[in-house]
């Protein structure tokens, strides 16, 4: 999950930055639909540093305190999925306006005609190729995930690397070509939506989740990461809540990104 969000938040959006600055000078974006959803990536992110905060500061051990510990995890996750829900309403029906594409313009200041593309497939065979997908996708990611211990042995990669960095990589190879498709024609809003609305997902959705799907079936998930993990999640949401509140991009800001990731990807690999 960590991993799923470092990408998407630093790689796919720094590539995308970078693809969008070799035809434009300089790209824009609704700021205001942007910054609500780095704000609400940012709400995620306090969320998960709050039980780091709460266990670094009990004397006792990790078994004493993990009562506690899944007491705010599940009433944090209930909260986030109420957030969700409402962030949901909020992008489709009460502020879809704000989620419109921005115009994007020239050197010279004129604005840019974007191609018109009429769809191929209808809305069924859409959601046909969708399911078929996701199942071949689900099959490859078991296969990818139970080849983690002999690979790690074979090459000598870390395990953590493998779960943090390559994997997320794998699985998510489509949506970021996407992403990066998306920016170098010109439409930012279909980018950012794809790389920030992704990690939304996973943050604000998917890890409560399982939080609650393991409190109903008797399994003790709690959202305490490691302070390392923590930090590291804390700061990308940071840089690229700064990047993101002027509306606008360039090269320069995808290469901060892309170079953040890989500094990251450094400090799992000897970790």
């Amino acid at each position: 999950m960590l991993g799923s969000i470092l990408s998407n938040i630093l790689l796919v959006l720094g590539c995308s930055f970078l693809a969008a600055g070799l035809k434009f000078s300089e790209s824009s974006f609704q700021a205001t639909a942007a910054q609500t959803s780095a704000s609400l990536m940012t709400l995620a992110c306090i969320t998960l540093v709050i039980p780091a905060a709460f266990h670094s500061t009990r004397e006792n051990g990790a078994d004493s305190d993990m009562h506690e510990l899944l007491i705010i995890s599940r009433g944090t996750s209930i909260i986030l999925l109420g957030i969700y829900v409402a962030y949901l309403y909020f992008q489709l029906k009460s502020h879809s306006n704000l989620f419109e594409a921005t115009p994007q313009r020239n050197q010279h200041g004129e604005i840019i005609e974007e191609d018109k593309e009429d769809p191929r497939m209808s809305t069924v065979a859409a959601g046909i190729a969708l399911l078929g997908v996701t199942v071949v996708t689900a099959f490859c990611a078991d296969y990818l995930v139970a080849s983690i211990e002999e690979t790690a042995e074979r090459y000598h990669i870390p395990k953590i690397f493998i779960g943090v960095i390559l994997l997320p990589l794998v699985g998510n190879a489509a949506e970021h070509v996407t992403a990066v498709w998306m920016a170098h024609k010109g439409k930012m809003e279909i980018t950012i939506t794809i790389a920030v609305g992704s990690s939304i997902q996973i943050a604000v959705f998917v890890v409560p989740l399982l939080v609650i799907v393991g409190w109903i079936t008797g399994h003790d998930l709690s959202l305490f990461f490691a302070n390392f993990e923590t930090i590291t999640l804390f700061a990308s949401v940071l840089l690229v809540n700064l990047l993101l509140q002027d509306g606008k991009s360039n090269y320069m800001e995808g290469l901060m990104l892309v170079g953040l990731y890989i500094v990251i990807a450094l400090a799992f690999w000897v970790s």
